[in-house]
């Protein structure tokens, strides 16, 4: 039986750059709510939200927390994300299974560079927001400098609704456009609030910034447009209206503002989720597809539907084992029913349904449409998999994760150690889609591969410390890539002989470079006149998939390449499966050899924040790093160097800037593209495969 109303459900995400905030802002969303009795602290390591070790020793978010919490009439499941580059894979999922964002800025650092990269994975998933401006009582706090940044740097649609009273540690309260009141907070908590009427200081702002709130809202609202033209009054209903709905539409962001160190406004922000971010209902519906007809279908939000859920992500609790996160977009699941995962084609038993309060589980029997909880007891399932009715079986996109960068060797220090390790980065793996195992064959070493070196750090720090594995670690590797630079043709023959049936499989393939950098590799079958015959095509694809892991040059997996089977032969008697892979693999090494292979390397976006008086010192460590100075500007007194650079020269920049401003900058640091490595680069790892025989070298 449904408890909650489906449109008085939020399903909401808090995204943000790092120290924006959005820890401290969800810690009192969770008091002002009465779901905790205390605020916790980042500084002090006493936060609900950042319930993991690493996280409390270091004061950074690292895996997405979700909790359930009730304002006024209204169920709010809410995630927050990490802010570190690093952990984007988790924001990643997040905003997949979100129906609405809270996009946290720093009122002095305005939009930063993983400002930028969340917002893009807002953009991608479609995910309507709100924007709230933090640190507004912080030194050099300028709200109006972030709406422009916004407008500019993202391309956003936006307007305030809200206007900071008083400046600086000044910062007393808000003004509400809407209502055209004065908002000021009375004690420590933010418990006690005046609505007062507005000075005559501010009234000029007032009603400037109200017209241009009006003028963006009639820009995608016809009703207020005309309103507008007419000259008319415009209601403060009739403005929460046309906010509602062009943020359901995402053709608007309403901008708030406020301290959440200070407990100011956040109570706002809580109304102004429920007012205007949308429930499960208010968004278009999910679409999948039928695994049977291939079909596009649509699921409906609704409790009599079918039941319908994503997982996207898995936990391992030490106590239940394995916990899976799910939303429900249809139908209803009880504890004791078997769901179908149409992803892999098994049947699971759900053993325990769970409401996550961050780390803490509250035991329920059922959950329904639009809510977000946990399972137990489910075996074959991983992250992205779509759980539904097994007689309508349908599904769901699965999710998009980034490809490691940076990759390490690692092994235990004794044999008993061994299985216990194995075992370790199996659930790792299980958790962290961005996180990857590798063996390498030739040098009988496992390696482990990430998106940064703060993401490997964690991963160990958890071995160690989660699973009591001691182990070794080599230094960090970058995660080269392979491709070629020219269109060739390429043939691969297989035939073997022994006596008895043979082996014969022959392929003609031509192959090209990809226009669009991470394409990875796309297979196109263009065979005419079954030159070959069908059910071998997949052998010949497999073949050329299995080859593209290791490159030609020096090992590193191949990349960016269009591979097209255009013609081939085949023997009646002789021909299988395995010739055929083998001789697609043949083709594929002998195209590597023809096309003019080269080596590319991972090129990051690095912004530093550095004082004016350190500057020059560190462009010109930077330059001597291969970095392209890409901008230069300043924020305060303090000067903001963006620029590209290979990952290569970017290992511990950390103690390398420290020293360089006696540990008064700043970096922040993320993936960009794959491009060309200089000749130089590419003859020493050259030098260094033949001299080994592998592309990764060890070092304890």
């Amino acid at each position: 039986m449904r408890k909650i109303p489906l449109d008085k459900i939020r399903n909401i995400g808090v995204i943000a750059h790092i120290d924006a905030g959005k820890t401290t802002t969800s810690e009192r969303m969770l008091y002002y709510t009465g779901k905790t009795h205390k605020i916790g602290e980042v500084d002090e390591g006493t936060t609900t939200m950042d319930w993991m070790v690493q996280e409390q020793e270091r004061g950074i978010t690292i895996t997405a927390a979700a909790i359930s919490c009730t304002w006024k009439s209204f169920h709010i499941n809410f995630i927050d994300t990490p802010g570190h580059v690093d952990f984007t894979v988790e924001v990643e999922r997040s905003l997949k299974v979100l129906d609405g964002a809270v996009v946290v800025f720093c009122g002095v650092g305005g939009v930063e560079p993983q400002s930028e990269t969340v917002w893009r994975q807002a953009d991608r998933y479609n995910v309507p927001r709100i924007a709230f401006v933090n640190k507004m009582d912080r030194t050099g706090g300028n709200f109006y400098a972030v709406v422009e940044e916004m407008e500019k740097k993202l391309g956003a649609h936006c307007a305030a609704i809200y206007l900071p009273y008083g400046k600086e540690a000044e910062f007393k309260g808000v003004i509400n456009l809407i209502d055209e009141k004065l908002i000021i907070y009375k004690d420590e908590f933010g418990l006690v609030m005046e609505d007062r009427e507005l000075p005559s200081d501010v009234l000029s702002d007032t009603e400037k910034y109200r017209n241009i709130l009006i003028e963006k809202l009639a820009e995608v609202d016809d009703k207020i447009m005309e309103d507008y033209l007419h000259g008319k009054k415009i209601s403060a209903i009739a403005i929460k209206e046309a906010i509602r709905k062009a943020v359901i539409g995402n053709k608007f962001i309403p901008v708030l503002c406020g301290s959440s160190l200070k407990n100011k406004c956040v109570q706002l922000l809580l109304d102004a989720v429920c007012d205007y971010l949308p429930s499960p209902i208010d968004v278009p519906s999910v679409k999948g597809t039928n695994p049977q007809t291939s079909d596009f279908e649509e699921i409906t939000a609704s409790d009599e539907a079918p039941f319908c859920a994503l997982c996207f992500k898995i936990a391992t609790d030490p106590y239940v084992g394995k916990i899976y996160y799910i939303r429900v977009y249809a139908g209803s699941l009880s504890t004791g029913e078997y769901v179908y995962n149409s992803t892999r084609r098994e049947r699971e038993r759900v053993a325990k349904i769970v409401k996550m309060h961050a780390n803490r589980q509250e035991i329920i029997d059922s959950i329904s449409t639009g809510e977000i909880a946990a399972c137990v007891g489910l075996r074959e399932t991983k992250t992205g998999d779509t759980l539904c009715n097994e007689k309508s079986q349908i599904l769901i996109e699965a999710m998009r994760f980034p490809e490691p960068v940076i990759q390490q060797a690692i092994e235990p220090k004794s044999k008993d150690a061994q299985e216990k390790l194995g075992f370790a980065l199996h659930k790792l793996e299980e958790e962290d889609p961005s996180f990857r195992v590798l063996y390498n064959q030739e040098t009988g070493q496992t390696l482990i591969a990430g998106m940064g070196q703060l993401h490997l750090e964690i991963i160990i720090d958890r071995i160690l410390r989660e699973f009591n594995v001691e182990a070794g670690v080599g230094s960090p590797q970058v995660a080269y890539r392979e491709t070629i630079t020219k269109k060739i043709s390429c043939t691969g023959k297989f035939i073997q002989q022994s006596g008895g049936r043979g082996q014969y499989g022959h392929v003609v393939l031509e192959m090209q470079p990809q226009e669009i950098p991470g394409s990875g590799i796309v297979f196109e079958d263009k065979i005419k006149s079954g030159a070959i015959p069908r059910e071998f095509i997949s052998s010949v694809k497999a073949g050329i998939m299995g080859s593209s892991k290791s490159g030609y040059l020096a090992g590193y997996p191949v990349t960016d390449i269009l591979v097209t089977l255009v013609d081939g032969s085949y023997h009646e008697v002789d021909s299988s499966e395995m010739a055929f892979k083998m001789a697609g693999s043949i083709a594929f090494g002998d195209g590597l050899k023809k096309g003019g292979s080269i080596l590319l390397e991972p090129i990051m976006d690095i912004e530093v924040t550095v004082p004016e008086d350190y500057m020059g010192q560190v462009i010109g460590d930077l330059s001597s790093k291969r970095a392209k100075i890409v901008s230069l500007s300043q924020r305060v007194n303090l000067r903001i160097i963006r620029a590209n650079v290979p990952l290569a020269e970017m290992f511990n920049y950390a103690t390398t800037l420290r020293s360089l401003t006696q540990g008064r900058a700043t970096y922040i640091m993320e993936p960009l593209c794959y491009i060309e490595a200089p000749s130089h680069i590419t003859e020493k790892i050259k030098m260094g495969f033949a001299a080994t025989g592998t592309s990764v070298r060890k070092s304890f």
